[in-house]
């Protein structure tokens, strides 16, 4: 009886904004049966550091936060700190 527990990246999902959607799965394995599979979920924005994340990820951040992107992300943020303020 052999137990094994692997993490992938099984999906990455490209939100509006440009932020992406990473889920990860957890698959635990008994003899090469999957016994269970469990799933969590990050986001990342347009800018951050994925220095941290698999390759893939880094690869779609690379080509999906074009200077507009960033751009538009950055007014986002802006706006949204603005609002904040605002309603204190």
């Amino acid at each position: 009886m052999s137990l094994s527990k692997a993490t992938l990246v099984d999906r990455i999902e490209i939100l509006e904004s440009g932020q992406l959607q990473v889920r990860t799965a957890t698959v635990v394995s008994e003899d090469g049966v999957e016994l269970s599979r469990g799933f969590h979920r990050h986001v990342l924005s347009p800018g951050d550091d994925t220095s941290t994340e698999e390759q893939r990820v880094q690869d779609v951040a690379a080509a999906t936060w074009t200077a507009e992107v960033l751009s538009d992300w950055a007014a986002v943020v802006a706006a949204r700190d603005a609002e904040r303020e605002a309603g204190s």
